[in-house]
């Protein structure tokens, strides 16, 4: 692994050499109105260091379109189509999302990078400044997203969304079905797919407490493949569960068998011994209170038009666009989620550091660092952040 990179920490200045002119970085330095932010590279300072590895074609002026790329030892490799939607925790991933409105020609162009919940410093930072290096040739919105908390605009990207144990770090394959790693899989409707005819599938730990009577669960073994309908799980839910269990069981070309059971089934020894024992079932999910008074909202600038990095506090409450500099970068925290603001005119450290910014804000501030972040630069489609500010 290559050492962490440092960035030179010397005032910003303009030197003449020949018919040359180079900006000097200007140091890390953080202000904060109530509270410290230490800064730190994320993962090995690849949030400075550039590579060659990133080879993204520009998207196609055909429309809409989705591609894939995985995160693999500091480099980033094109994701096989027929595996788009399938993710693995130990990794980091890259999505590009070309779209247009249906009564305009304008592409537009959201990137998401993906982290699974076992990822590598490494693979995170090096997702992030990917990612970052795309504002090169087009004004995308970029979103974090965390696995476990995926936004409803990325679920919809995917008819079926899986989430797997496992990364490029030990070495995933598919396996024959005899050394196949026994799994339970918890599966519920993808309601933000077209149609709501999507699943949503997590591997969860082999045991009855990760069961509840509102779901469908699948337990696979490999030789043998058992399909678990929760009391109080919808139709639909069972219907896609079975199409997904189908596929599965042809994949290893009809050799393990499928059986499926309903909640209350006497007959389902075979998958209560595979997940550890018969336990008490936990009921339906339930929608989370969302009636919980949100904090007020901030807006915070980052800045290094003194020759310094500065992170301050803008305003609180009442926040509208009057507020917003081209010539520099704020975060705006709403409570539910945050933004990263990028003026047109900002600088390129604070292009590159932004991001990191933000999360080192939601830690400092105790924000769930699984809350979904937004990067938006100056420009490009910010109506979901427009719609927090009181103009």
């Amino acid at each position: 692994m290559p050492p962490p990179l440092t960035p030179r920490r010397h005032p910003t200045r303009h030197y003449r050499h020949q018919h040359c002119r180079v900006r000097a970085r200007p140091p890390i330095h953080t202000c904060t109105a109530n509270a410290p932010l230490t800064l730190r590279p994320l993962g090995s300072g690849l949030i400075w260091k550039k590579t060659s590895a990133w080879a993204l074609p520009k998207p196609r002026k055909r429309g809409i379109e989705t591609k894939v790329w995985r995160v693999e030892q500091f480099k980033v490799a094109p994701w096989p189509e027929q595996e788009y939607g399938i993710f693995y925790d130990g990794d980091s991933y890259i999505v590009l999302h070309t779209w247009k409105k249906p009564d305009a020609p304008t592409l537009y162009h959201d990137i998401y990078f993906w982290l699974g919940l076992h990822t590598t410093q490494d693979e995170a930072g090096t997702a992030a400044y990917k990612s970052v290096e795309l504002d090169d040739w087009t004004l995308p919105v970029q979103h974090r997203e965390v696995q476990g908390s995926e936004s409803p605009a990325f679920l919809a990207l995917f008819r079926i969304f899986r989430v797997d144990k496992g990364g490029i770090t030990s070495g995933f394959r598919h396996v024959a079905p005899d050394t196949y790693r026994p799994r339970l899989m918890h599966i519920r409707q993808n309601k933000s797919a077209p149609r709501a005819a999507g699943l949503v599938i997590r591997e969860v730990p082999l045991s009855h407490t990760s069961l509840n009577s509102g779901d469908v669960f699948v337990y696979d073994a490999g030789t043998a493949i058992y399909q678990w309908n929760g009391a109080n799980s919808s139709g639909i839910e069972k219907n896609k569960t079975a199409e997904f269990v189908r596929s599965l069981a042809d994949s290893r070309g009809g050799k393990a068998p499928v059986k499926v059971y309903d909640e209350g089934d006497a007959d389902a020894k075979p998958f209560w011994d595979g997940i550890g024992g018969q336990g008490p079932v936990a009921a339906a999910d339930s929608v989370n209170d969302a009636s919980a008074a949100a904090p007020a909202k901030s807006l915070w600038r980052l800045s290094d038009a003194s020759g310094q990095l500065q992170f301050t506090r803008e305003a609180q409450g009442v926040i509208n666009r009057t507020l917003f500099d081209s010539s520099d970068v704020y975060v705006l925290d709403v409570g539910s989620e945050v933004f990263v603001w990028v003026g047109k005119k900002a600088s390129a450290d604070e292009r590159k550091k932004a991001m990191m910014y933000a999360l080192e804000y939601m830690k400092s501030h105790d924000r769930s660092m699984t809350s979904p972040v937004t990067r938006i630069v100056q420009g490009g489609a910010d109506d979901v952040m427009a719609s927090y500010l009181d103009h």
